[in-house]
């Protein structure tokens, strides 16, 4: 069994940067390796970018690309960055494809890590890391701290944090 903690990287505002001329966001390369660097992890980890696309703009094709990549890894620690709006979607394909031997944490943030210290990325992304190591074969989201079973959470829209609903 492979301790190599996998990490797909599919987008979303995590990885947006900020155009300064035009005051746009795009993007342009993941910012993992880097903000993995300077939390000076020691962990195996193994990133590969699946896409970058901002998550209200992922398709159904896209979904599949991440249910396939999370079901042929050779890793059983799979941690996800993925855009807020509709992770808890991509969440529920991943548990409907039959995965039972994984623990796969998704997470994301709701500022891009570009604009630094005023980002929730770097936060999200080591407690997700945690997480991924000490949660048991399952979906979970990892937000502001907290992990949250794929089929019990939802984002507020009104104030920005992800919670628990149903029991």
């Amino acid at each position: 069994m492979s301790k190599t903690i996998q990490v797909f990287v599919t987008g979303g505002t995590f990885d947006k940067d900020y155009n300064f001329i035009t005051g746009e966001l795009y993007f342009s390369d993941t910012h993992l390796k880097a903000m993995f660097d300077r939390g000076r992890s020691t962990l195996d980890i193994d990133i590969k970018t699946l896409m970058m696309i901002d998550s209200l703009d992922m398709t159904d094709a896209d979904r599949d690309i991440i249910v396939h990549s999370c079901k042929n890894s050779k890793s059983k620690m799979i941690l996800l960055t993925h855009g807020t709006d509709t992770m808890v979607e991509t969440a529920s394909r991943i548990a409907h494809a039959g995965i039972e031997d994984k623990t796969i944490v998704i997470t994301g943030a709701m500022i891009p890590y570009a604009f630094g210290t005023s980002s929730d990325g770097f936060f999200n992304l080591g407690s997700a890391l945690a997480f991924v190591q000490l949660l048991r074969p399952g979906i979970f989201i990892a937000m502001n701290g907290r992990f949250y079973n794929w089929d019990r959470v939802k984002k507020n829209r009104a104030t920005g944090y992800f919670e628990q609903i149903g029991n």
